[in-house]
């Protein structure tokens, strides 16, 4: 049975309205919720960039669903060992409903400090040894790690939870994909994309879950809905690297000067058939994902709840 989640946009909205979509999420049948973890939206009309760990802890305290980040980079802005001890805590915080989702990352939140951004397979090595140190820490016994990208020293963490938090890896390609069923204990990618989720079931992933998302702009005038996610979301149509290469949200709205509305009428689920939304979203089910998560874009959030609450939900449930 795949489990319908709610995706918490940190790029577009403030902390305070995160908090009340995941109040209506809940209220709406939503069963888990999932997180970006950004240090700067994507362009300037998101404008949100809100810290994901201070974010956790505040959902952790208003609904009991649980929460995943898609995706935590865990290789350059924040050393592994950091990353697992915010880990462990977000964990204890939501009493072992805290997935952990990582990825290689992209040179829009990772430059920041002035380290190099490596090309991909350099990437994925990063990401493959912070898995083995978020890994060792886990088990709340002193570690010292010298590999070829990090080093630690004495380090133990004091708060872990009963069971160490799930790592699911994100890939958008075979080689990430493979990636993760080897490594991970779960895998996440955006597109329904069957190809790919049985690169990863035959590289170890088995009968581990896979993790899916996708955005939606709901409204009553299709048209204006299309506008509002040309508006807030070109990106989501920018082809190949450019989404992990390209270094700030300037560069972002420069690039998406070459998506047009009817690119985003083609590719996103806009306005309020239910069909429509019914089939977008029933796509990951077929393709085999174990979680999908949706993400509303644009103003009419207690709408769109309301929406999947009545006519999407049930529908995907029967």
């Amino acid at each position: 049975m795949t489990t319908y989640g709610y995706f918490l946009s940190s790029e577009e909205f403030t902390p305070a309205e995160l908090l009340d979509q995941a109040r209506m999420a809940e209220q709406a049948g939503f069963e888990a919720l999932a997180i970006s973890d950004h240090f700067h939206p994507w362009n300037d009309q998101q404008g949100q960039a809100s810290f994901v760990w201070s974010m956790i802890g505040a959902l952790s305290q208003v609904t009991p669903l649980p929460v995943t980040t898609l995706v935590t980079c865990p290789t350059v802005r924040l050393h592994p060992a950091v990353n697992a001890q915010a880990a462990a805590t977000a964990a204890v915080l939501t009493g072992g409903r805290f997935r952990f989702g990582l990825g290689s990352g992209e040179a829009l939140n990772e430059h920041i400090l002035g380290d190099p951004w490596p090309e991909a397979p350099e990437r994925l090595e990063m990401l493959e040894e912070a898995v083995e140190v978020i890994r060792k820490l886990f088990t709340g016994e002193r570690v010292s790690h010298r590999g070829t990208h990090y080093r630690v020293e004495n380090a133990r963490l004091y708060t872990v939870p009963e069971e160490p938090a799930p790592l699911y890896l994100s890939g958008f390609g075979p080689q990430a994909a493979a990636l993760a069923g080897r490594i991970g204990d779960g895998f996440v990618t955006m597109r329904p994309d069957t190809d790919l989720v049985e690169r990863f079931r035959r590289a170890g992933g088995g009968s581990k879950p896979v993790i899916g998302g996708l955005k939606v702009c709901w409204d009553t005038d299709r048209d204006r809905a299309v506008k509002t996610a040309h508006r807030l979301w070109p990106n989501e149509q920018l082809p190949g690297e450019l989404a992990q290469l390209l270094p700030t949200p300037a560069h972002f709205e420069q690039a998406s000067t070459l998506v047009t509305e009817q690119m985003i009428a083609d590719a996103l689920t806009c306005g309020d058939k239910a069909a429509d939304h019914l089939d977008a979203v029933g796509a990951y089910a077929k393709a085999g994902f174990d979680e999908v998560y949706v993400n509303q874009i644009g103003p009419d959030q207690k709408q769109f709840f309301d929406f999947y609450r009545t006519e999407v939900l049930p529908g995907l449930r029967a």
